[in-house]
């Protein structure tokens, strides 16, 4: 990625965001009515449980500060951001802010499908609270920045991922509001957009504006923020230096992976080894090492023609490799009972960094997932040199005269 802009930061000690005491609930019920029939028999009596999404924030952040939002899937980062926006109300608590707020929360969020880009530009701008002149004044801006060309005529029903996320951040960016709430939407962007897209933001740094953004990215949140908030299970777990923070989050995962699982489990995925070339279970390699994850597994019942397979992710959650038995031609008539399957790499080509692995046990068409771990585990490369990005090449340079 290209280096972002730099330049002359611009920092108050006025506040623009203050949270103080703030909580939030759902309710989460435990059993659902369908018919008409149910839902006047069990009227009032549906039983719930309280959620708490956020306990107890108290958050002060100045005008001018960036401060970025960190934690787990489920850690009430978003429904920050929402309080934040006003959007949603909190439970308990109280919160006041400064000035104009801009915000890109979820992709197509304002949107409405059956309008044209170009209509939805003065859609999203309006709920956002901006009046219909001022966008008349800075639309053509507005479709610069998205790079969506003859697309920003289109309905946006018929819009990609990426072209949702070009339109709703060149609005959010280009209100020239004094706060900017962005809620992880720069991983969905290519690499060339993201890089405008911070470049961008270095610029409203530079200009006083205040920003909150909400990211699964630590090497952004590093990079441009002032302070960091860790957020775990709704509770602020930690506030403060960019670094310090991360690195004790990071530490915190090594302890505790995030992911999830999910499947029929018909075949269930017991345990899963990651082993080095001496057949020892291992959490750090060399580039060039030999890997082989090993997968146990038991078919609780007969399952004909099942697929095996692995992928290795990034910390923004893209995959770098990932194969599986269909893919490398090997055919598994049935399975039944306990078994392992072995995945080797005989040399290991990725860079420096972390990665986590998720494992699956699928039907050979993809529709019926028997297990699924999705980025249960990790393991961490170390290597020579300084090259970037995942792979490691072999690269002979030389100077030839003309």
């Amino acid at each position: 990625m290209a280096p972002r802009e730099i330049g002359i930061r611009t920092k108050s000690e006025i506040p623009a965001i203050e949270l103080r005491g703030v909580s939030k609930n759902f309710r989460l019920y435990r059993d659902a009515n369908y018919s008409l029939k149910e839902k006047v028999i069990n009227f009032n009596k549906r039983g719930y449980d309280l959620f708490w999404a956020l306990q107890g924030i108290d958050l002060t952040i100045n005008k001018g500060e960036t401060v970025s939002i960190i934690g787990p899937n489920g850690s009430g980062k978003s429904t920050l951001l929402r309080i934040m926006t006003r959007i949603m109300s909190p439970t308990e608590g109280m919160i006041t802010t400064h000035g104009t707020i801009a915000a890109m929360l979820e992709l197509g969020a304002g949107f409405h499908p059956d309008l044209t880009g170009r209509e939805n530009i003065y859609l999203n701008a309006s709920i956002l609270g901006f009046k219909r002149r001022v966008i008349a004044g800075i639309i053509d801006e507005i479709i610069a920045f998205s790079e969506l060309g003859p697309f920003v005529e289109n309905q946006v029903k018929n819009y990609s991922t990426g072209m949702y996320v070009r339109l709703g951040f060149s609005v959010a960016i280009n209100l020239n509001p004094d706060i900017l709430l962005v809620d992880e939407v720069l991983a969905v962007g290519d690499e060339a957009y993201q890089t405008k897209c911070l470049n961008r933001i270095a610029r409203m740094q530079q200009e006083g504006k205040t920003i909150v953004l909400v990211t699964h990215s630590a090497g952004i949140a590093e990079s441009i923020s002032d302070r960091v908030l860790w957020l775990e299970k709704g509770v602020q777990k930690m506030l403060g230096d960019p670094h310090e923070v991360i690195d004790s989050y990071h530490e915190a995962m090594r302890q505790h992976p995030e992911g999830s699982e999910f499947g029929t489990r018909d075949i269930v995925i017991n345990r899963v080894e990651l082993l080095d070339g001496e057949g020892k279970e291992a959490e750090e390699f060399e580039t060039g090492d030999s890997l082989t994850l090993r997968m146990h597994y038991e078919a609780v019942k007969p399952v004909d023609d099942p697929v095996f397979g692995f992928g290795f992710y990034d910390p923004m959650g893209f995959m770098v490799y990932g194969t599986n038995t269909r893919l490398r031609g090997i055919d598994i008539a049935r399975v039944d009972g306990k078994n392992c399957m072995d995945f080797r790499v005989p040399s290991l080509a990725l860079l420096d960094g972390r990665y986590y692995v998720s494992v699956a046990a699928h039907s050979r068409d993809g529709t019926i997932n028997y297990h699924w771990l999705d980025k249960r585990f990790y393991f961490e490369v170390h290597s020579p040199g300084r090259e970037e990005g995942y792979f490691a090449m072999e690269c002979d340079i030389s100077m030839t005269p003309e």
